[in-house]
């Protein structure tokens, strides 16, 4: 029921009308005259009475009829997360009429606002009032980084509109369908993700909610279906998942994470224990294997036994003590789905075998890095081949996955890519617990494993710091270089006797700088990275912050810098031909390749005013000047190639036929 619904009720059951005569001495009237009296005054009340609850009746009526031609309210308290945006923007395409509020403007606010959202920054009784206050939202949805003070929550209580946190609200928008709830203290965003997208791909007319940007989603975080398949991502934190009843759960791992909310991670296990006991009679579990705080959820039974391994595999429960299924996955061969040979591939990710109870069954191929998101992507295998098994073969569902999982690009702020500048490579990750900052670091070694690898962290919330200081230094150290911001908290009062600066003095084995403020970030690394713009180096910005900005500010940065530095020089272009000397026995089989015994130009020397002379990589001069000669535009695109010393070039391997000049 509406608001305006609310006020409006069916008529009220006439009472026998009480009719008081009062009687004196001087007027007495006969009985016969009284009850005629009492009967004329008795049909005008009851008259009146009547045609004023007809007219009640149709005035509601009308309320009514008008409110059927309007669509329900639903206000979101904190629509700028990325959990609660992808709600408001399902109620959208649900049909619902939808406002939001949060503190401050996100990124996930643009998405909403192009949907036709009405959005509010900052809190007031206002948002949640329209039509001059006569009317109110149908409900409201709130998030769990919002306090029960909320000045909007304080108001629909008053006025008796149901309030639901985001677990209540996720209870009943998937009460209806086989949900597939995939949580875990780390890689649950990425995992859910990739499950949709391969479902969606193999023609599943799925729903998905998860708290991230994908940039193959067409909702941006969201896919909204009308089958009955709804892939979730289940939030530990604040008990948000424990009102969920999965037919699929999915536990990537189980470590003690949310400091601020979970004393220890024996209470984040309790957490995920009444969540496995959410799962339908007769659904599944799959469960990482590898992780022993996932597995030590399975440690005992109902009778109190503990879990076996035999010939080298584990034991699993039976569905009967449970009343699910459950199937492990990792990269040990005791799981039931495992990988082996992993290796990195040329895409920057990683390829390895398939393998079930130890059998090979496909080659994978994935182009996001990291052993932890192969990980991931057999999670989603095991997934997959449980929710749809017998409605395909084995080896089609095994050949569709094949297909479809190196496609998956990513999600935003996941090792997601700024920007390149000469030598400069710059990365962007949400890293901001120790296993994350380690999982991202290793990522990077693997895809470039001979380039610096420069670390820019900002520590989210001093709880987390105090807790894991020396675990984020371990984790730190496998950088070359490592710069610290000051905290970024959220949820937190009072002091703290610890800081970003602290930290820097634990990190072994890299170096380390203490740098507050992000502006002075961005700065110093630009004048860094100017005076050797050439050199090979990784930047990575780590953190659940505003530390993403760092990256497009210092792209920005190091491309005005470098205009205003090749502007301040008096360039010349020399072209330099050369012929490969087929006698010389340590001829480069890369220019070969390219040249053959051709006459062909190789490279360019750039010569500064001041007389310094460096040289444009070869391969690069190759694709221009196979253009006929530079022109104009290619000398312009000539400047921004990638430059390395004179000397590194391979010019005593060649015979110098002829030297054109432009200038």
């Amino acid at each position: 029921m509406s608001a305006t619904n609310s006020r409006c009720f069916p008529p009220i059951f006439l009472e026998k009308a009480k009719i008081h005569v009062h009687l004196t001495d001087s007027h007495y009237k006969s009985p016969v005259m009284e009850k005629c009296i009492f009967a004329s005054k008795e049909n005008r009340r009851t008259s009146h009475l009547t045609t004023r609850a007809t007219k009640r009746e149709e005035d509601c009526n009308l309320v009514q009829q008008k409110n059927r031609n309007q669509k329900d309210w639903i206000h979101f308290v904190g629509v700028g997360g990325c959990g609660i945006s992808a709600l408001a923007l399902l109620a959208v395409k649900h049909g619902f009429e939808v406002s939001g509020s949060d503190l401050k403007w996100s990124s996930f606010m643009d998405g909403l606002q192009q949907a036709g959202v009405r959005l509010h920054v900052g809190h007031s009784t206002l948002n949640i009032e329209s039509e001059n206050g006569s009317k109110f939202p149908n409900a409201i949805v709130v998030s769990s980084a919002i306090g029960q003070d909320n000045v909007e929550i304080l108001l629909a209580k008053s006025l008796g509109i149901p309030v639901y946190k985001r677990d209540s609200w996720l209870a009943k928008l998937t009460q209806n369908h086989k949900l597939i709830a995939v949580a875990g203290t780390h890689g649950k965003s990425t995992t859910a993700s990739l499950l949709a997208y391969v479902l969606k791909a193999m023609g599943d007319d799925l729903t998905a909610l998860v708290g991230a940007y994908v940039p193959q989603f067409p909702g941006g975080n969201t896919i909204w279906g009308d089958g009955p398949h709804f892939v979730l991502e289940a939030d530990e934190y604040d008990g948000c998942f424990l009102e969920l009843s999965p037919y699929i759960a999915v536990v990537t791992n189980v470590e003690w994470e949310h400091v601020d909310f979970f004393q220890d991670e024996e209470a984040v296990k309790t957490f995920f224990r009444r969540f496995l006991k959410r799962i339908r009679m007769g659904g599944h579990l799959i469960i990482c294997g590898d992780n022993s705080g996932a597995y030590s959820l399975l440690d005992y039974t109902s009778e109190g036994t503990k879990l076996e391994y035999a010939n080298g595999a584990m034991s699993v429960p039976s569905s009967d003590t449970y009343g699910y299924n459950i199937i492990t996955y990792g990269i040990s061969s005791t799981n039931e789905w495992h990988a082996s040979s992993i290796c990195p591939n040329s895409k920057g990710g990683s390829d390895y075998i398939l393998c079930h109870r130890g059998e090979p069954l496909a080659e994978i191929s994935l182009q996001i890095p990291g052993t932890h998101n192969v990980l991931n992507s057999i999670a989603v295998i095991a997934t997959v081949m449980v929710l749809l098994q017998g409605q395909r073969q084995v080896h089609e569902l095994i050949n569709s996955l094949k297909s479809h999982l190196p496609d998956f690009i990513g999600l935003s702020r996941r090792f997601e890519t700024i920007g390149k500048i000469h030598g400069c490579q710059i990365y962007d990750d949400y890293a901001h617990h120790p296993t994350e900052v380690y999982c991202v670091l290793q990522a990077a070694r693997q895809r470039f494993p001979s380039k610096r690898v420069v670390v820019v962290f900002q520590p989210h919330t001093y709880s987390r710091l105090a807790a894991f200081k020396d675990d984020f230094a371990a984790a730190l150290s496998y950088a070359d270089h490592v710069v610290i911001t000051e905290v970024y908290s959220v949820r937190e009062a009072g002091p703290w006797n610890v800081c970003g600066k602290d930290l820097t003095t634990f990190i072994v084995g890299s170096t380390s700088e203490y740098i507050p403020a992000l502006d002075d970030v961005v700065e110093k690394l630009a004048l860094e990275i100017c005076k050797d713009l050439f050199r090979e180096t990784i930047i990575l910005t780590l953190g659940a912050g505003d530390i993403n900005t760092v990256g497009p500010k210092l792209l920005h940065e190091l491309q005005k810098r470098l205009n205003s530095k090749t502007h301040s020089f008096n360039v010349k272009l020399v072209a330099i031909s050369a012929t490969i000397d087929d006698d010389d026995d340590d001829d480069d089989d890369g220019i070969e390749h390219f040249c053959g015994d051709s006459f062909f130009p190789l490279f360019t020397l750039l010569i500064s005013r001041e007389g310094d002379v460096s040289c444009l990589n070869w391969n690069t001069i190759i694709d221009f000047f196979d253009r006929d000669g530079p022109t104009k535009s290619y000398r312009s695109a000539l400047l921004c190639s990638p430059v390395v010393s004179v000397w590194d070039c391979i010019v005593r391997k060649m015979r110098y036929s002829y030297i054109p000049e432009w200038v």
